[in-house]
């Protein structure tokens, strides 16, 4: 690349987020989501350094018990899997259910689903923009918009423990 070009090009990647490399983004060493805030929280060393908005499962009040009921999981997980070519924009799979969810699911008769998800968008939008960014409308899942589920596929490394509170 040429001096010229390399000073021309400089700016440019300071203004525009997306031209920064990856190895450029802070990693988190954990991930909160407070379910009543509708915040994710990405945090390294105990702190807090990006703040995202979500949308949850169509009836976010309390923990999840079984497949089909709408739910978010609480409890503490491991973000144990990615997807690049999902039904949604990028997912990362939640490790749940734990054996404590799958204990408590036995002794209540039902299956406790699985297949949560941090994830953007549906690739097949079936509704308006301004639905999936002001509604809960997920089964169970974490969704966030796609520009910030690029930031979180970024930011967030294989095995961090993620916390998913009430």
């Amino acid at each position: 690349m040429t001096k010229q070009l390399r000073i021309l090009c400089l700016p440019l990647m300071l203004l525009v987020p997306g031209l920064m490399q990856a190895s450029e983004f802070p990693v988190a060493d954990e991930v909160i989501i407070d379910k009543s805030d509708r915040e994710l929280y990405l945090l390294s060393n105990g702190e807090i350094f990006r703040t995202f908005k979500i949308a949850l499962g169509i009836s976010p009040m309390g923990d999840k018990k079984k497949e089909g009921d709408f739910r978010t999981p609480e409890g503490k997980y491991l973000l144990d899997m990615r997807n690049p070519n999902s039904d949604y924009f990028l997912s990362i799979h939640v490790s749940y259910p734990s054996s404590t969810d799958r204990s408590e699911a036995n002794r209540n008769g039902v299956d406790p689903g699985g297949a949560i998800m941090i994830h953007g968008q549906p690739n097949l939008p079936s509704h308006s923009e301004t639905f999936y960014r002001t509604q809960d409308w997920t089964n169970g899942c974490i969704a966030l918009s796609n520009s910030d589920m690029i930031d979180i596929w970024l930011m967030t490394g294989d095995n961090t423990p993620i916390e998913i509170r009430p």
